[in-house]
């Protein structure tokens, strides 16, 4: 091995032997087979810091199962549908001045090559070169064999042939339906083609009709049984109201609503068009009919009232909305005049409709009045709202003046009142986002009711109960994601499936629309295995039949007719349908947790579709996102941290270690340059330990004689074998890393530091086996370098041996450990320079009451009295009659934090402290630099101080004569 550490040499050397030998390309063969697929990236800028952790997760995975025996197929491809290439290319084109900033100064393109990126082929082939490259170097060990773009003719036929299956199925329909929207693409959006707001979601709200003359104020809520406690309107006198005439299924009505409201409704499946400006000042002060009750309300002046909010005109219900009674309680003394307002406000009565456990009549003045909130700007009023809302909707039941509807629970009541309310033209549905959402071209989005547009019918109750199915069969990791997955599938509505802009594949029973990104990336994991026979040359694009498609991935049909028809040899069809029984179903599917909501719920809804329960997926992981530096990162306008970049400033191995360990599963990680510096230093650390033992060449068998702390070195090498295992087990990259790497280094120094040296060649063979899948590339150089020929990738992963488990070694170890940091820390605050030091070991009659609490806790659990009174009656221990209380009052509140398994070894095992010290006395001078004397305390020959009377087991009594001058 080089003399130093030099990670870009290693890692290209390995990489060009891995391409050479072809190790990673999986064939089907007798071994039992595991299928890791990840999202593949989206081809619109380089591959970043996110992408790095989701993808080293399943690179270690795909080589941790590879090491247990497993045939591993990892395969990748190219995302390149939809509209966010085509926005790009748009940009490039028109020298958009930030976008070829952050490409040129963040992305790494060359100043010469980005202008010439302006078309979104062009853009494709430079991501897709760049995408493999990137992988290649950190070591990833994909079958590259697999590789596609969504945008390949071939893979066109395969979407078609999924998307006329579906419509077979009567899975896809064609409706009016509300959608995310950008009116200057006039296409639907989906989260990738969003620059911000991804996580919004369309809210379903009703508008409850208030009526006034021949006009209608419409107002937006969440909660349409609260109609039934409206006192008043609330109007903003600064916002822009406009009157606009409204027609829907025939009837026509004139609205009052914000301008921002208008512009939203001509989104709508509604026929909307402006009549004139209505002054905020001629629709405050009028008294209005409330429809549902037919009580006359007043409409009263609110600045808090937003003109994008819903209609911009709000309802206000105070006996339950702890924000509606204080605005009434402020306007109880103002001056109203200028509306025309002249009533005492005060006369509004609250009107109670929810019975609620924890409350009264009027759950919002009593919270305000409990919670001492003083205004409406006061930050409490935010948090009292939301525990009325959450106490009402767990807990609530409406009251008498609901009529028909007394008794139902609020958390019921909403689907079944909007219904009603609808019917009775009482009220109407109105779709809002749930927050502000831009499209990657820069427009702000709506929600569109779009006719005539295409849905996956997600919302389909049989569906969803497959799915519900599916997953009570799957693994889900980490397993408390579950309920989270079931809630989406819950939630999940009907999505638009196709769009008018944009790469893809043509709806192929609507050729004017295009299948949208989301709805092409279901199912392609069984692309993967028909991707290789594409590579090779064996089937042509005109052959891709959909008799093919049926034949391979379903099972239909008979070969020789598939065979006729297709111009496909009957072997290969075989051939390739042998290979996807054997791959199918995906093993595993990982990806970070942004894609729960969407894509991971997709994958489930269309193999649940479209294939036998033997092939739905077996296991769902999720990991968290990764910010730089505390800042979230963004493709499109930056920060970003490439891995490229990362790759070439650090090297793919010390990359990978740093991003695997530094936050657990679905925690979000924060890339620091000093937390990738120490990374550094930890990999170099491992390098010259391994190249220190294979130099010195001294190896020891198993079967030779080992001494105490061979035999612990021996017993903490399991535990963090079986530590790191468990770990993978559950995709716990972090805490594999702390067993595999930085918890056994701690114990190796300190093996060293005793003078251990005959397990050192067995401690690397095993701790480079164990950190083969996060840092492959050295942990290849090493193991050649220890005369290997094989390469590490395929040797068998560490497995648990409880054999070699010896407890007593690692207690034995823990107290020489234990006993040389209390005389440290006793030198450090003394500041004393020690001639001797003298150690005195546990009586013999603690040691027998350690024992005896032992016995005590296998039948009862250990109390303090029970053990005094059962020590007391032993005759040889009455005569500690004194100690004996207060020595248990100390160690019974250590055998219930957990210790009692430290104290059973001791007990069982007849620990002879005394000994075990002694044969570490030599040790002990070398780190105190003084003699050490080592006694019992039942017999100690030297103890001026009476020290001996403190000692304990696991915890000797310690005596230090300090160097005087005369003594130096």
């Amino acid at each position: 091995m080089e003399q130093d550490y030099k990670p870009h040499e290693i890692e290209t050397k390995w990489q060009k032997k891995w391409t050479e030998s072809r190790i990673f390309q999986a064939d089907p063969d007798k071994r039992e087979k595991f299928f890791i697929t990840i999202p593949y990236p989206y081809l619109n800028g380089n591959l970043h810091a996110g992408h790095t952790r989701t993808f080293t997760i399943g690179d270690v995975v795909a080589r941790y199962k590879r090491m247990l025996g497993y045939n591993v197929l990892y395969p990748m491809g190219f995302h390149v549908t939809g509209t966010p290439i085509v926005g790009l290319a748009e940009l490039i084109a028109s020298r958009d001045p930030q976008t070829m900033d952050v490409y040129e100064r963040l992305h790494g393109i060359p100043g010469d090559i980005l202008p010439t990126l302006d078309t979104p082929e062009k853009i494709v082939d430079y991501f897709k070169r760049e995408a493999e490259s990137a992988m290649r170097m950190i070591g990833y060990s994909i079958d590259w064999r697999r590789k596609f773009t969504t945008t390949d003719p071939t893979y066109k036929k395969f979407i078609e042939w999924q998307y006329i299956r579906l419509g077979e199925k009567d899975l896809i329909v064609k409706g009016s339906h509300p959608v995310k929207w950008c009116p200057n693409d006039n296409n639907p959006v989906e989260d990738h083609d969003i620059l911000h707001g991804e996580e919004a979601t369309i809210v379903e709200y009703t508008l409850i009709k208030f009526r006034y003359k021949d006009l209608v104020l419409p107002c937006a809520t969440l909660r349409p049984e609260t109609t039934y406690g409206v006192t008043n309107l609330w109007v903003n006198p600064k916002v822009d109201y406009v009157k606009a005439r409204v027609e829907k299924d025939g009837n026509e009505e004139f609205w009052v609503v914000s301008r921002d409201a208008f512009r939203k409704l001509t989104f709508t499946d509604r026929t909307v068009e402006y009549i004139e400006d209505m002054p905020a000042k001629s629709v405050i002060g009028i008294k209005l009919t409330n429809p549902v009750t037919g009580d006359e309300v007043l409409s009263l002046p609110a600045s808090f009232v937003r003109a994008e909010n819903g209609s911009g005109i709000v309802m206000s219900v105070p006996a339950h909305a702890p924000f509606d009674y204080l605005a009434l309680r402020d306007l109880y003394d103002a001056d109203l005049s200028e509306y025309g307002i002249t009533e005492d406000l005060k006369n509004i009565k609250l009107i109670s409709l929810i019975k609620v456990p924890e409350f009264g009549e009027f759950p919002a003045k009593e919270i305000v009045e409990s919670m001492g909130i003083t205004s409406q700007k006061d930050p409490k009023a935010e948090e009292a709202t939301k525990i009325v809302y959450r106490r009402e909707f767990h807990g609530g039941v409406l009251k008498e003046l609901t009529g028909k509807y007394e008794g139902s629970p609020v958390s019921k009541i909403k689907d079944i009142l909007t219904r009603d309310f609808i019917s009775s033209n009482t009220g109407e549905l109105f779709y809002e986002l749930s927050e502000p959402v831009v499209c990657r071209c820069g427009t702000p989005c709506v929600v569109n009711m779009v006719k005539g547009q295409w849905f996956l019918n997600y919302s389909n109750p049989e569906w969803k109960a497959k799915v519900y199915r599916c997953l009570s069969q799957m693994r889900i990791i980490p397993e408390e994601y579950r309920v989270e997955f079931e809630n989406k599938v819950d939630w999940l509505k009907d999505k638009a499936c196709a769009r008018r802009k944009g790469l893809g594949t043509r709806l192929p029973f609507d050729k004017e629309w295009l299948i949208e990104s989301l709805g092409d990336s279901t199912i392609y994991m069984c692309y993967y295995i028909i991707a290789r026979f594409i590579e090779k040359g064996d089937l042509a694009l005109e052959q891709l039949t959909l008799s093919f498609f049926d034949y391979v991935l379903l099972g239909k049909g008979d070969v020789s007719a598939v065979s006729a028809e297709t111009g496909i040899a009957s072997e290969l069809l075989e051939e390739i349908r042998r290979d996807f029984n054997y791959w199918y179903p995906v093993d595993l599917r990982s990806s970070g947790k942004d894609l729960v909501p969407n894509h991971l719920l997709f994958f489930l809804f269309h193999h649940v579709a479209l294939f036998e329960e033997d092939k739905w997926p077996r296991a769902l992981a999720v990991n968290g996102f990764v910010s730089l530096e505390g800042q979230k990162m963004s493709k499109s306008k930056g920060p970003i941290l490439t891995l490229e970049s990362a790759v070439s400033a650090y090297g793919a191995d010390i990359t990978r270690m740093y991003i695997l360990s530094s936050a657990e599963q679905t925690q979000d990680a924060d890339w620091q340059n000093t937390g990738i510096e120490s990374a550094r230093r930890q990999v170099d650390r491992f390098y010259s330990f391994a190249k220190d033992v294979i130099e010195n060449g001294k190896r020891a068998s198993l079967n030779a004689e080992l001494n105490q702390i061979d035999r612990w070195m021996l017993s903490r090498m399991q535990n963090y074998i079986r530590g790191t295992n468990t770990a993978l087990d559950s995709i716990q990259t972090r805490e594999a890393i702390q067993n595999s790497f930085f918890l056994l280094l701690n114990d190796l120094r300190w093996y060293q530091r005793r003078g251990g040296e005959n397990l050192l060649y067995y401690v690397l063979d095993n701790w480079v086996r164990l950190m083969a899948p996060f840092t492959p590339h050295l942990c290849e150089e090493i193991w050649e370098s220890m005369g290997h020929e094989d390469s590490i990738s395929f040797v068998q992963y560490p497995l648990y041996n409880e054999d070699l488990i010896d407890k007593g070694a690692e207690l034995a170890e823990e107290a020489v450990k234990s006993t040389l940091n209390d005389i440290e820390e006793i030198l450090r605050v003394t500041k004393m320079t020690p001639q001797k030091v003298y150690l005195y070991t546990s009586p013999a009659w603690k040691a027998a009451a350690i024992k005896c609490a032992c016995e005590l806790q296998l039948e009862a659990p250990l109390e303090v009295g029970t053990l005094i009174k059962t020590l007391m009656a032993n005759p040889d221990l009455k005569r500690f009659g004194k100690e004996i209380p207060k020595f248990v009052q100390k160690i019974i509140p250590e055998f219930k934090s957990g210790s009692s398994e430290r104290y059973e070894t001791f007990a069982y095992l007849g620990l002879d402290e005394e000994a075990l010290l002694k044969e570490s006395a030599s040790f002990l001078v070398k780190e105190l630099g003084c003699p050490v004397e080592i006694y019992s305390a039942d017999s100690p020959e030297y103890d001026p101080q009476k020290k001996s009377r403190f000692a304990e087991p696991f915890r000797p009594a310690i005596y230090i004569e300090a160097k005087t001058e005369e003594s130096e």
